[in-house]
């Protein structure tokens, strides 16, 4: 048996019923064989990274417990965006559903694929994730940093746009 390893999953979503699609991707992610979701961070609204002009988002992040490698994971993620229903967009654009891995284990993954990379390459800048990372992991040391989520997030900008909207998803 492989062997199990904590993955935190910063989940978002600006389009349509934004908590409808936070949840259905948490289901998804939940029902995927070697996923066992251990935690969710209360959901958090916050105003757009990167390009501005588009609705606000609803965030979280989620804490699994997998025996999925990292490639694997990256690759249920993609497939869960897409049971969601999320369709193809211009880089930062609004989307429906968007699951990002930004921690596996201590772990830190660089591959020739860009979209695997551990932690996520963006996420010190990202006062949206690490709100809800501190939250639910404020312990746990960010491979390649030497630092904790509350450590970052001391030094990230936005963290004022960053505004606790719910509770967290529970399980089903």
């Amino acid at each position: 048996m492989a062997e199990s390893v904590t993955a935190y999953l910063g989940l978002g979503s600006n389009l349509g019923d934004r908590l409808a699609a936070l949840t259905e991707a948490l289901r998804f992610l939940d029902a995927t064989p070697g996923m066992r979701r251990v935690a969710c961070s209360s959901v958090y609204e916050t105003e757009p990274w990167g390009i501005t002009d588009q609705p606000s988002f609803l965030n979280l992040v989620a804490a699994f417990e997998t025996t999925l490698a990292a490639v694997d994971l990256l690759a249920a993620s993609k497939q869960v965006e897409s049971q969601v229903g999320r369709t193809e967009s211009y880089r930062w654009g609004p989307r429906l559903i968007d699951v990002d891995i930004l921690l596996y284990g201590d772990q830190v993954v660089s591959v020739a694929d860009p979209d695997l990379q551990i932690p996520h390459p963006r996420m010190t800048q990202r006062a949206f994730v690490l709100v809800p990372l501190a939250e639910i992991a404020a312990d746990t040391i960010v491979p390649g940093l030497g630092k904790q989520a509350p450590q970052l997030l001391s030094r990230a900008d936005g963290v004022e746009g960053v505004v606790r909207w719910g509770d967290g998803i529970p399980l089903e």
